[in-house]
């Protein structure tokens, strides 16, 4: 007799049907586990024979197989354990064998046979809930799979004895509740901290108005970090459908403590040493990596020429399509990653060229070797390029208490983005939120220049030698400023203050 047990593996966030298939039979006193196990999933056999002892049951002095159907799909992680350990159970008939039908099974096993949280059950129960499913799990991971909704059968239990008991109706277990964080956006840094840099400011308001990636420029101190941290204080709150996105890309890289959600957007800040598999993911097990922990969200890079040549440009693709595509010779994974990129640079090596009173002793090769360690491919896809120079004594003393906040600015940032998602949704194209995620195709039937806004953007183009993909970000900045405006029509203005931010790098 065979016993069946559901469970799931992981492609992505996608979490993929996988049975368990156990068999007893006579032979030789062993566990035999086959259907492309990893090695955790190897060692499961021993974590669920000293487990399955401390419940108080030992196993038979027969043959024991374990199968994992489809056994061309490898399997990896930990959360085998726990529908391993139940099918046995079933097969040994400690619990009945149609009690697992219809639940999805995860968690990992302890030699005490207590239930360690997983990674990966919020895809998993979501998984679970759209084919009418229950889901079995560690206590700690039941907040988290709660989210998956009301109407699913949730069994959270903190031992293999008391899942044995809720399955048996000895001991039932009270259905877990989702957990959310409460609002800290008051919590954030305060752009009204900001003393002075008006233009960097506007600059920071354009691009989280429109979702625009974002360049500062200028010497150690003038605020550009300091800038950049303050972005997630003037962005919208997240969306349920942002959030569920979100929340299921943390939950498959281990980063849903508890299970709890906010509506926070992801702001990550990874170090310039940080590798290729960190940034766009990899690794053994294809983990998202810092690019698809920011979807939704931004991703931060300070010191941008210190990253590794190699490093930026992977960024091209995801930058480009939203999504990042890891391929390996035994898989294929693909992970959303539709971020917002904000990075910051010093002018040059030493940080002060352009400065005033500052005189490098290499001259201009200091400011051009240190700039050209960015690619121009990376450079063009960037939309916003802004000069941050040093603040003044008579700046910070006298710009004390006359700053916006956040609060004030956000407000104008939500109603420039109500604006764009009812353009985007009246035009048929609901699942673009912002400007700067628009086709090229969509946002020049959406902006329609007038004529001399049309030659100024022409005349521009000729004698800077803009790229097609230029023209177009310069097109979503100026509809971004037209929103922020509360304009329907974009005109020369606007255009002439989107081409300010695209120049202003290439005429240093």
């Amino acid at each position: 007799m065979v016993t069946r047990v559901g469970t799931v593996a992981f492609q992505g966030i996608e979490a993929v049907p996988i049975e368990v298939q156990v068999q007893i039979a006579p032979g030789l006193h062993r566990i035999y586990m086959v259907g492309l196990p990893d090695k955790a999933v190897k060692e499961a056999s021993e974590r669920v024979r000293a487990a399955l002892v401390a419940s108080g049951l030992g196993l038979p002095a027969k043959r024991i197989t374990v199968n994992l159907a489809p056994a061309d799909l490898p399997k990896e992680g930990s959360h085998y354990d726990l529908p391993i350990a139940l099918a046995m159970m079933a097969a040994m008939g400690a619990i009945p064998s149609d009690a697992l039908d219809g639940y999805l099974v995860l968690g990992e096993l302890g030699l005490d046979g207590r239930i360690a949280h997983v990674s990966g059950i919020l895809p998993a129960a979501l998984a679970a809930s759209e084919k009418g499913m229950g889901v079995i799990c560690p206590a700690a991971s039941g907040p988290e799979a709660a989210w998956a909704g009301e109407d699913i059968d949730i069994i959270a239990a903190d031992s293999l004895l008391a899942v044995a008991n809720h399955l048996v109706g000895h001991q039932l277990q009270a259905r877990p509740k989702p957990a959310r964080q409460p609002d800290e956006r008051s919590n954030l840094p305060d752009l009204s901290d900001v003393r002075g840099q008006a233009v960097a400011r506007r600059a920071l308001e354009v691009a989280a108005a429109g979702g625009h990636n974002l360049l500062f420029v200028g010497p150690p101190g003038a605020g550009k970090s300091m800038l950049a941290a303050r972005l997630p204080s003037i962005l919208p709150p997240l969306s349920p459908r942002e959030l569920l996105d979100i929340s299921m890309i943390q939950s498959i890289s281990g980063e849903l403590v508890g299970g709890v959600l906010s509506d926070r957007r992801p702001f990550r800040a990874p170090h310039h040493s940080a590798s290729m598999a960190a940034l766009v993911g990899g690794g053994l097990r294809v983990k998202p990596g810092e690019v698809s922990l920011a979807h939704n969200g931004v991703l931060f890079l300070d010191e941008l020429p210190e990253f590794a040549p190699n490093v930026l440009d992977s960024l091209r693709q995801p930058l480009e399509s939203g999504e990042t595509v890891i391929a390996r010779a035994n898989a294929r994974v693909t992970y959303p990653s539709r971020f917002q990129l904000i990075a910051a640079m010093n002018p040059c090596k030493c940080g002060y060229a352009g400065t005033p009173g500052h005189i490098c002793k290499r001259g201009p090769a200091c400011a051009g070797d240190y700039q050209a360690r960015i690619s121009g491919p990376f450079l063009d896809r960037i939309d916003i390029r802004i000069d941050v120079p040093s603040v003044s004594a008579a700046e910070m003393i006298g710009a004390v208490g006359e700053a916006e906040s956040s609060a004030v600015v956000a407000g104008r940032v939500a109603r420039a983005r109500e604006f764009q998602r009812q353009r985007y949704d009246a035009a048929g194209h609901p699942e673009v939120l912002t400007n700067a995620s628009a086709t090229s195709t969509l946002i020049e039937r959406l902006v329609e220049p007038d004529r001399e806004s049309q030659n100024l953007l022409l005349q521009a183009a000729d004698r800077f030698n803009l790229s097609a993909r230029a023209y177009h970000r310069v097109l979503k900045v100026a509809r971004t400023l037209a929103d922020l405006a509360s304009s329907e029509k974009v005109s020369r203005p606007h255009i002439a203050e989107a081409l300010s931010y695209r120049l202003s790098f290439e005429t240093r």
